[in-house]
């Protein structure tokens, strides 16, 4: 199914598909918590209804920011994993953690504050880059198939 756009402003066209309020909390989930089958999704503290993770799942999917495979170890279940095009948001996440931490604090004082948070403090794009090259290990490591 063709992804419709308002217009042809890139940011709004970025919004058009990340701009939901769970997207970027998936994404997050496999990048930073190694989540990737849907009952590791169920199972977060976000409590994602199931019925919008299955439509959530599905666009991103079809956006090309995962892939969906089958577990080598059981074909019956699903994998999520992210693509290269899932791994480019890994910056806009980090800026979104920074801002966040810079910014909610008054707000949400019991937001996560320890070694992680230290690190993306003093490095934002080491962290990033950490980040990404974990995941990318994680995936050469395993028996997955993209």
């Amino acid at each position: 199914m063709p992804q419709d756009f308002r217009c042809n402003c890139p940011f709004t066209s970025a919004l058009d598909i990340l701009g939901d309020k769970w997207i970027l909390v998936i994404v997050k989930q496999m990048l930073i918590e190694g989540k990737e089958t849907f009952k590791d999704f169920t199972e977060s503290e976000e409590a994602i209804a199931t019925n919008i993770l299955s439509s959530k799942l599905k666009l991103l999917e079809e956006v090309g920011i995962i892939t969906k495979t089958k577990r080598p170890d059981n074909k019956k279940t699903n994998l999520y994993l992210l693509t290269d095009m899932g791994l480019a948001l890994t910056p806009m996440l980090v800026e979104l953690a920074v801002w966040s931490d810079s910014n909610l604090r008054d707000l949400h004082p019991n937001i996560v504050n320890g070694d992680a948070m230290e690190s993306l403090r003093y490095d934002k794009a080491a962290f990033a880059r950490a980040l990404e090259k974990k995941y990318r290990e994680k995936l050469a490591t395993t028996t997955y198939m993209r």
